[in-house]
C-alpha cells in the first residue's frame, strides 16, 4: 500500500510494465544470438534440457523457487517484485516465438549486443519505477542483510554459482555471458538517474508554508 500511496502511478506503472517486458525481450535476443547468455539464464537455458517446459516457463518457475528462499531472509516483496516473476518470462516466450535465429554471426553479434545494451535500460526502467527489488536482486540483498557480507562479493558468488550450474546442465555459456558480466553494471549506472521516479515519500510534495499572522497580532 505504501507503494501505491507515493504518487506518479501512472508513469511509475508504465515505466515497471515496459521495463520487464523489455527485460524479456532482451533475454529473448540473446538466446537467439547463441554466444553466452546472462549468468541466470545460464541456468535457465541448462534446466530446459532436462524439463520439458519452454525457457519462458522456466523463468517463471525459477522466479517463484527463489521467492521462496526469501522467507527465511525476511525480505518483503513489492508490486514490482510479483511482476517482475511473471512477465519476464511471458516476454521472453512471446519473443522467442516470433524471432527465429539468423545463420550469420554478424546478425547474432548484432542480437547478442543489442540484447545487453536493452537489459541494462530495462533494469533501469522497472527499478527506476520504485516497485521492490526483482526476485534474484532481492535474493541477494536479503543474504547481504543477514550475513553482514559485502554486496560484491554476494553478488558474484551468486552468480558464479549459478553459471556453474548451469554449465553443469548444458546451458549456454559464451562471449555473451562474461560482457553481460561486466556492462551490465555500468549501464544500468549510467542510465538510471535519469529514470528514478521521484516520489510523494521522497518530498516531491513541499509541505505547505505556514500563514503569516498579521500585523494586528504581533504587539
Amino acid at each position: 500500500m505504501a507503494q501505491l500511496r507515493a504518487g506518479r502511478l501512472v508513469r511509475r506503472l508504465t515505466q515497471l510494465l515496459v521495463g520487464l517486458w523489455l527485460y524479456g525481450f532482451s533475454l529473448a535476443l540473446m538466446v537467439r544470438g547463441d554466444l553466452g547468455l546472462a549468468p541466470w539464464d545460464v541456468l535457465h537455458s541448462g534446466l530446459i534440457r532436462h524439463i520439458p517446459i519452454s525457457l519462458g516457463q522456466m523463468v517463471v518457475a525459477a522466479s517463484l523457487v527463489v521467492l521462496l528462499l526469501w522467507i527465511p531472509l525476511r525480505e518483503v516483496p513489492g508490486i514490482g517484485t510479483v511482476a517482475n516473476a511473471f512477465l519476464v518470462g511471458i516476454s521472453a516466450d512471446v519473443t522467442l516465438a516470433l524471432l527465429d535465429r539468423p545463420d550469420a554471426l554478424a546478425a547474432r553479434v548484432a542480437l547478442m549486443l543489442s540484447g545487453v545494451l536493452l537489459n541494462g535500460l530495462a533494469t533501469a526502467l522497472y527499478i527506476g519505477s520504485q516497485f521492490g527489488r526483482g526476485p534474484r536482486d532481492g535474493l541477494m540483498t536479503g543474504l547481504v542483510r543477514r550475513t553482514g557480507w559485502r554486496l560484491a562479493p554476494v553478488r558474484t558468488g551468486i552468480e558464479v554459482t549459478v553459471v556453474l550450474l548451469g554449465v553443469l546442465l548444458g546451458g549456454t555459456l559464451g562471449v555473451g555471458t562474461l560482457l553481460y558480466a561486466f556492462a551490465l553494471g555500468p549501464l544500468t549506472q549510467l542510465l538510471l538517474p535519469p529514470l528514478v521516479v521521484a516520489l510523494v515519500s521522497d518530498g516531491s510534495r513541499r509541505p505547505p508554508r505556514r500563514p503569516r499572522r498579521s500585523s494586528a497580532r504581533r504587539r
